[in-house]
């Protein structure tokens, strides 16, 4: 049951948080910066030279399958070179190619098998995993290894996994992106997101409150917010066992029973409304917009229209500018949001819940 009396109770919430993951889910600014000054120790812009055949970006189980989506969705189709997601190397992979992986199970026996025989036919592999274990070894030292600097739970490791491959489009020249303003946004996501602060000014509460109780349908506007929303709903899932639907808005409207049902679901703009009028497990719409541009906003409007009683997720203040800030934004904002739901529901060590091995 939700004890959502937590999230006005600092102390209470820092003693029901026995993992700490409050505390780890907000260094998501500090795991950009060490994994950029790795990528940089690495010597990753020795990949400026190529001009790869494809990128391939390997999807493997945990965060790492909704970085890759997001990658790709920020490349989008005018990207000169073809962007290839798969959860283990094609049978076509070769010396001109460019793989990037990432997996906090150093023991991944598929993704160790990809990257032995993409390094063995000569493609430029990099991997953001951790320094040992089969993974690791399986590049016979021609892959790039980008391991974390900062202990985390692999749930919450968002942050490692989507610099470093920020860093790889960056040396390719394909994708540049401020990754130090990136961190700097991170930071003030985290510090917004305090314990201290009340669900009025803590954005993870309030989403953790409009989830809580609820169905999320997790409608993404345009590609980079399906791609955030993709994550959002493996963290809801993975740390407040809450299952959500995640889908691009074009696509999701097309069901049109749920767009139906979705579309009658009144605003609930009150957090403090009364569950037993709205009913435990009632849809919520939440739409999410990552990029910014005429198009997108148009959609969002139509969208908007349509479905007035959905959640909006989109830029605001000073993360306007840049979809890659503000898709790593609203990644962390969903890990913080999941963490909060999960400690009140206690599905991570709640109060009065055993706490949950997540793997």
């Amino acid at each position: 049951m939700l004890d959502d009396t937590l999230f006005d109770d600092p102390a209470r919430l820092v003693e029901a948080d026995g993992r700490g993951l409050l505390r780890q889910a907000a260094l998501s600014g500090a795991q950009v910066r060490a994994a950029v000054e790795t990528a940089a120790e690495k010597g990753l812009d020795d990949l400026a030279e190529l001009r790869p055949r494809a990128l391939v970006l390997l999807a493997r189980p945990g965060v790492g399958d909704g970085v890759c989506r997001v990658l790709a969705a920020l490349l989008g189709p005018a990207c000169p070179v073809p962007v290839v997601i798969a959860d283990s190397a094609p049978s076509w992979i070769g010396a001109l190619d460019v793989v990037f992986a990432h997996t906090d199970d150093g023991n991944d026996q598929v993704l160790a098998e990809s990257l032995s025989r993409a390094s063995r036919r000569g493609a430029t592999v990099v991997v953001a995993v951790p320094q040992d274990g089969p993974v690791a070894a399986a590049g016979a030292g021609r892959a790039t290894v980008l391991p974390p600097r900062l202990p985390v739970p692999p749930e919450l490791s968002f942050g490692h996994a989507y610099a470093s491959g920020l860093a790889v489009l960056g040396a390719l020249g394909l994708l540049r992106t401020d990754t130090e303003a990136l961190a700097d946004a991170l930071d003030r996501e985290s510090e917004r997101a305090h314990p201290d602060n009340d669900v009025l000014v803590n954005p993870a509460k309030s989403l953790a409150l409009r989830v809580a109780e609820h169905t999320p349908l997790l409608w993404g506007i345009e590609p980079v917010g399906a791609a955030v929303a993709a994550h959002g709903g493996f963290a809801f899932g993975c740390l407040a066992g809450v299952a959500c639907d995640v889908a691009d808005y074009h696509q999701a409207v097309t069901r049109t029973a749920l767009l139906r049902a979705a579309s009658s679901v009144g605003s609930e703009a009150d957090l403090f409304a009364d569950p037993d009028e709205r009913g435990a497990g009632a849809l919520r719409v939440f739409l999410v917009r990552a990029r910014q541009d005429d198009r997108t906003e148009a959609v969002e409007r139509a969208a908007v229209r349509d479905l007035p009683g959905a959640d909006l997720l989109s830029p605001d203040g000073s993360e306007q500018e840049d979809a890659a800030v503000r898709a790593g934004v609203f990644a962390a904002r969903f890990d913080l949001a999941a963490v909060y739901l999960g400690l009140a529901s206690g599905t991570v060590n709640g109060p009065g819940w055993p706490a949950l091995a997540v793997h």
